[in-house]
């Protein structure tokens, strides 16, 4: 996908490649729902391109779909097997933008990875611009590539990190990043599945 492609039309893209996956079960959003744990009127929007998932839903509804999140973004795909390698060059990345965050999905053809790497940008500039904590199972990790990055998980005191600076941390913790300063801040975020 194109760093040059409307948001627009990857949420529409998105959206079917979503509902593919979903009738190819046989499934109504009722059952998509239920097991993915999310609303069905969330569902519906992702299907008709209204709405982009953050991260912890994207993998919420992979696990209730029982796919690779890489699944959602790729029709086809090769399983990641022991001994093998693969490289992305620059721009190849399925994008999906939501009103915080844009998100570069890196290795899309590339499934059952035991990590999810994407860089992105931060365009929230404060903890305020979000709904609610996100969190999902795993690990991650993040560093700031561009700008300065300020780190909130619940529970604790928030963090600023300036470019080349990196965080480690349990993702069941609620967490959000946001812009410290006038400019987007350029992150590379790594989720391990567990």
């Amino acid at each position: 996908m194109s760093e040059e492609e409307p948001p627009d039309s990857q949420r529409v893209a998105f959206g079917r490649r979503l509902r593919q996956l979903r009738r190819q079960n046989n499934w109504t959003l009722a059952d998509v729902a239920e097991r993915a744990g999310l609303a069905i009127s969330t569902i519906s929007k992702a299907e008709r391109g209204i709405i982009a998932l953050t991260y912890d839903r994207m993998a919420l509804l992979a696990d209730g779909l029982g796919v690779d999140m890489a699944a959602l973004f790729a029709e086809q795909g090769q399983n990641f097997t022991p001994g093998s390698f693969a490289v992305a060059r620059k721009g190849e990345f399925h994008r999906q933008e939501t009103s915080n965050y844009v998100y570069e999905m890196l290795f899309p053809e590339l499934w059952n990875k035991s990590m999810s790497p994407m860089m992105g940008t931060l365009k929230a500039h404060n903890v305020m611009d979000f709904e609610e904590f996100v969190r999902h199972p795993g690990q991650e990790f993040l560093v700031v590539m561009q700008g300065a990055v300020t780190v909130h998980v619940e529970g604790r005191e928030p963090v600023t990190l300036q470019q080349g600076d990196s965080i480690y941390f349990d993702s069941a913790l609620g967490h959000l990043y946001a812009s410290d300063g006038d400019n987007d801040a350029r992150i590379l975020v790594v989720c391990s599945a567990s």
